[in-house]
């Protein structure tokens, strides 16, 4: 399965993205897609996931509140809407898919198929 990460771009502080993570040549079920972010010099940094079978979500305390993972079953797509965008939100983000356990979720490793990144930048 390959996917693909797309709605990225330039917000001021306080505006909303919707990023989406679509999948080709199969589909989600039976894993766990997440959304990782990364700027230069730091390790990669667990945003949300969402189980594609069950529709359990998960967060970083730091977007609990602003963002929102969601499934689309109709686009096979994975939409993570952005609001109250904050200057620290920016980075590229990342979609991947995995079988992580609870505890792992959280875990870029737990995650073994990933996306090309997409950028998103918040002015102050």
């Amino acid at each position: 399965v390959q996917l693909q990460a797309s709605g990225g771009g330039w917000v001021q502080a306080g505006g909303s993205l919707s990023l989406s993570c679509a999948a080709s040549g199969g589909t989600f079920s039976g894993y766990s897609v997440g959304w990782f972010r990364q700027v230069p010099g730091k390790e990669r940094e667990f945003v949300a996931a969402i189980r594609w079978s069950g529709g359990n979500t998960y967060y970083a305390d730091s977007v609990r509140g602003r963002f929102a993972i969601r499934r689309d079953y109709a686009k096979n797509t994975v939409v993570l809407q952005m609001n109250g965008l904050k200057p620290e939100d920016t980075a590229v983000y990342y979609c991947a898919t995995g079988r992580p356990i609870m505890s792992t979720v959280h875990t870029s490793s737990a995650y073994g198929n990933w996306g090309q990144g997409t950028q998103v930048t918040v002015s102050s």
